[in-house]
């Protein structure tokens, strides 16, 4: 009889029929008076959203003490209840951390020794029982589910000291909890999702995990094959920007052996690592795709949504926020397409909004948070940009860019110590993010130190074509390299630069300005007088390129009338120097001198266009302002 109840029971949970479930366990309960009867019992009520009831049962006797599935489900009904103090004296704060076992093959080698060697073996290297690996006797004798819902409760304390803002053990809770069981996908994904480790951490810590750890009934060679098969999914939801050859690797591993390459997650994770380097277009095509096939799949919304930003489509994400809020306004995503709306529209106050409307109602969605600053620098509030950064960078630990943007406020603000140490330590967490090295350059530039920056402008825009990025992503990182290299007086390379950012069609009056600037340092003032006329014809008014022009005219004149078209840099036969005194000369490049700097103070800057931060594994997105997008040479109010 209670094998017929048990499979009626199974039935009716399989056919979310929990009612018949409930009344089955409860009578299958009576008639045996087993643990795993009461369990499952309480797990139809927790199920069914009945927890105070399921924890009734849970609570007879002494059955959490007994049974590691009992503690680990009354634990959890109180965390769905809010009860985080409850539920964290139900677990304890202590973990198992001798159930973990390390990577590699040790364990199941050190299976086929007797105990009593391996004793005589620690004693004779002068081992301790604290100093050797994690390959114990203890994990040995658990019973495999047991180490899995002890696993299951190191994943539950990490939920509550993340609900207390305690990121750090909840971090350690979530590692101990995968290095139990490396199956237990829950704590692996929030330390991935939540940015809780640097890039250079998440692989160190994937090559920790003991894949080997897991076992197929009567099948040594397919536990192999599922060990590997679940390390390269495990990759694929790393930090894109360390280790990309990797994770393309693993990619083309589950999308041409396990036929994968339709699966939304992989689709996702090969769009996370287009946006992260800045191939907008693809992205957008990819996560365009996994929607069309599954409408409301709310991980692919925040790539997403920034890929559309990006691209300025503003009438797709009018038409999605709509959709979204009829259909689902309770999840976070909804109204975070509704803020990336307005923020596309510049309409800054609404889209602050309902940034913050989304992070009230999930505290920890990183999309929230960033897009909630961002309108804050919109709209030149740094002081409040600042503090939500801050807020950022406390919840996301491991990610470089809430540091990256704090340098990029403290850079406006010209607050340069302050902006190169975020800088550097965001470049500390990722070595890999070409706005971050053409933000660094900037400070470099305004600091004088203009060797550094040249050498940093290049090694980003390096960084950009091995990445293959869009010519919006790198445009503007060459105008900052064409920028140092005339002030660092390396005028032909400059010229050069000048003239490539030209030949891809960038129609920006500073840009044929400042190569006016250049040809004049050279002497070649009729060419000079052409790139002023070039930068009016863009901006008319431009009261720099008008005097400018003006003073090139003169020189032009002076060149022509009195030397016969010498140049400035001429000597004479009467030793002045095209048709002047060297005093005059001198004279002429202070002026010069000083029209640069004043120019380049007025218009070199971080700002630009805008980019995302991502999950750890291609997740989580959310809209980022960077040097991307559009032009660097930004008047000194833009």
């Amino acid at each position: 009889m209670d094998k017929f109840l048990r499979e009626w029971r199974q039935d009716a949970l399989g056919k979310n029929q929990y009612d018949t479930a409930i009344f089955v366990a409860d009578k299958l309960l009576a008639l045996t008076k087993d643990d795993n009867d009461a369990f499952w019992l309480a797990q139809v009520h927790f199920q069914s959203g009945n927890y105070t009831r399921a924890q009734a049962f849970l609570s007879r006797g002494d059955l959490m003490d007994r049974n590691p599935q009992c503690k680990y489900l009354h634990a959890h009904c109180s965390i769905k209840q809010g009860r985080m103090d409850e539920a964290m004296a139900t677990l304890g704060e202590i973990n198992p951390t001798h159930l973990i076992s390390a990577p590699g093959s040790a364990r199941q080698k050190l299976r086929h020794v007797d105990v009593n060697m391996r004793a005589g073996a620690r004693h004779h290297k002068g081992m301790t029982r604290s100093e050797r690996l994690p390959t114990s006797e203890e994990r040995d004798r658990e019973d495999s589910s047991n180490i899995k819902f002890e696993a299951g409760m190191c994943y539950l304390r990490g939920v509550c000291y993340a609900r207390q803002n305690s990121f750090d053990r909840a971090k350690e809770c979530y590692k101990v909890a995968v290095q139990i069981d490396v199956q237990c996908f829950e704590a692996f994904d929030q330390l991935m999702a939540n940015s809780l480790m640097s890039p250079e951490e998440e692989w160190k810590f994937l090559e920790s995990l003991n894949f080997d750890t897991i076992s197929i009934s009567n099948n040594s060679s397919l536990a192999q094959e599922a060990a590997q098969f679940t390390k390269t999914l495990y990759t694929t939801r790393l930090s894109k920007y360390t280790r990309p050859s990797e994770f393309t690797a693993a990619t083309e591993t589950l999308s041409t052996h396990y036929n994968l390459a339709e699966n939304s997650d992989i689709l996702l994770s090969k769009a996370d690592l287009l946006f992260t380097h800045c191939k907008f277009r693809e992205a957008l095509d990819l996560t365009t795709y996994i929607l069309q096939t599954d409408h409301y799949n709310f991980a692919t919304l925040p790539v997403h949504l920034a890929s559309l930003y990006e691209l300025g489509h503003k009438n797709t994400l009018f038409l999605l926020a709509h959709e979204l809020a009829d259909s689902h306004p309770n999840e976070p995503a909804t109204w975070l397409a509704v803020g990336v709306y307005y923020l596309s529209t510049n309409r800054i106050a609404e889209a602050r909004r309902y940034f913050s409307k989304a992070s009230m109602m999930d505290p920890h969605f990183g999309p929230a948070w960033i897009g909630f600053a961002h309108t804050f620098a919109a709209e030149g509030e740094h002081d409040q940009a600042i503090s939500a950064y801050s807020t950022a960078a406390r919840l996301f630990q491991g990610t470089h860019l809430p540091q990256l943007f704090l340098g990029m406020q403290n850079l406006q603000l010209n607050n340069l110590s302050l902006a190169r140490e975020y800088l550097d330590t965001a470049y500390s967490l990722c070595k890999e993010d070409a706005l971050l090295l053409n933000e660094m350059g900037v400070v470099y530039y305004h600091d004088d130190a203009l060797n550094d920056a040249v050498m940093v402008f290049r090694q980003a825009l390096r960084l950009a074509e091995r990445n293959g990025a869009e010519r919006e992503a790198w445009l503007p990182t060459k105008i900052n390299l064409a920028h140092a290299l005339r002030r660092a007086r390396a005028f032909p390379e400059a010229l050069d630069t000048f003239d490539d950012v030209l030949r891809h069609g960038v129609k920006d009056a500073g840009v044929f300005t400042a190569k006016g600037l250049v040809l004049l340092e050279v002497g070649r003032t009729w060419d000079a007088v052409i790139a002023f006329h070039e930068a009016l014809a863009v901006a008319p008014q431009d009261p720099v390129a008008t005097d400018l022009l003006n003073r090139a005219l003169e020189e032009n004149e002076s060149e022509e009338g009195i030397l016969g078209g010498g140049g400035v840099g001429d000597l004479g036969e009467d030793g002045r120097v095209g048709g002047r005194d060297e005093d005059e000369v001198v004279e002429l490049e202070h002026r010069i001198g000083s029209r640069l700097r004043e120019i380049q103070q007025n218009r070199v800057g971080g700002r630009g266009g805008r980019r995302r931060i991502g999950r750890g594994g291609g997740g989580m997105a959310m809209l980022e302002e960077s040097a991307y997008g559009e032009s660097m040479v930004v008047d000194s109010d833009g």
